[in-house]
C-alpha cells in the first residue's frame, strides 16, 4: 500500500502512541494544501483509533490508541487515505481582515524592526499589510494561527528574551512568520502592533477566529479607529 503514496510523503514514529507524517521538507501552499486535504478527508472519513490531529507546516503528527493498534498498523489505515488526496477538492480559502493599529503603545518593536532592515516606520506597515497571508497552522495557544507569507524584506529574528506577557491581539514577527497573540501570554515575537478584534472566544461554536487553510490581510487603522473598534 505504501507504494501507493506520493513519494514525498513518510512516516515516524513520533511516541508510543502518535505517529509522525511528513509531506515534504520544504514549507510551501503545495505541502499545506497536501496537510489540508488529509486532514479534511480525516474528518469526513474517521478511523477507529485515530485520537487526535496536529498538523504543522510539513507534517502531521498522528496520535491513536496504543492499546488497540501499533505504528505498522495505523500506516496501514492511512495509507489509503494518503493515497486519494489527488482527489479531495478544497473550498475556496475565507477571507480573513485583521483591522490593526501600528506603532506606539500598540507596537513596541515596531521603531526596531525598522531600524534592523533600514525601512522606515511607513514602509515597514505597508510591507506587512500589503500581502495576503495563509494560515498554515494552529498552535502555541488556542486560536494562535501561523501566517505564512510575510514579505522576505521584513524576516527579524526573535527577541532574545521572551517577555513575560504580551498583550492580547498583539501582532508579530517572528523570523519569516507572522502572527496575532489570542490571549495575553509570554511571547517572543516582535510587536509591531495590535487588533481590537477578539480570536478566540471559548463560549461559541467557533471558538477560534482562524481556521486552519484561511487567507488573512492586515487592514491599517489609527488608534481613534482602535478604540472605537475595541469598545463595541
Amino acid at each position: 500500500m505504501k507504494d501507493l503514496l506520493p513519494r514525498t510523503i513518510t512516516f515516524q514514529p513520533a511516541s508510543d502512541q502518535s505517529l509522525l507524517i511528513h509531506f515534504g521538507k520544504t514549507i510551501s501552499l503545495n505541502t499545506h494544501r497536501q496537510i489540508v486535504r488529509f486532514l479534511k478527508l480525516l474528518e469526513s472519513e474517521p478511523v477507529e483509533g485515530v485520537k487526535n490531529l496536529h498538523p504543522a507546516y510539513c507534517s502531521m503528527l498522528v496520535e491513536f490508541d496504543a492499546l488497540k493498534f501499533g505504528h505498522a498498523e495505523i500506516e496501514a489505515l492511512l495509507a489509503p487515505y494518503l493515497g486519494r488526496l489527488s482527489q479531495v477538492r478544497l473550498p475556496a480559502a475565507r477571507l480573513r481582515e485583521i483591522p490593526v493599529c501600528y506603532g506606539s503603545e500598540f507596537g513596541p518593536d515596531l521603531a526596531e524592526v525598522a531600524s534592523i532592515h533600514k525601512l522606515s516606520l511607513d514602509e515597514i506597515i505597508r510591507l506587512h499589510s500589503s500581502v495576503t497571508y495563509t494560515a498554515f497552522f494552529l498552535g502555541f495557544v488556542p486560536g494562535f494561527a501561523y501566517l505564512g507569507g510575510l514579505p522576505a524584506e521584513l524576516a527579524t529574528p526573535r527577541l532574545a528574551s521572551p517577555r513575560k506577557s504580551v498583550p492580547a491581539g498583539s501582532v508579530a514577527i517572528g523570523g519569516n512568520q507572522t502572527g496575532v497573540y489570542p490571549a495575553s501570554t509570554p511571547g517572543g515575537w516582535r510587536l509591531i502592533g495590535r487588533t481590537p478584534l477578539k480570536l478566540f472566544d471559548p463560549t461559541v461554536a467557533h471558538a477560534s477566529f482562524f481556521e486552519i487553510g484561511d487567507e488573512v490581510r492586515f487592514v491599517p487603522i489609527s488608534a481613534e479607529e482602535f478604540a472605537r473598534m475595541a469598545a463595541r
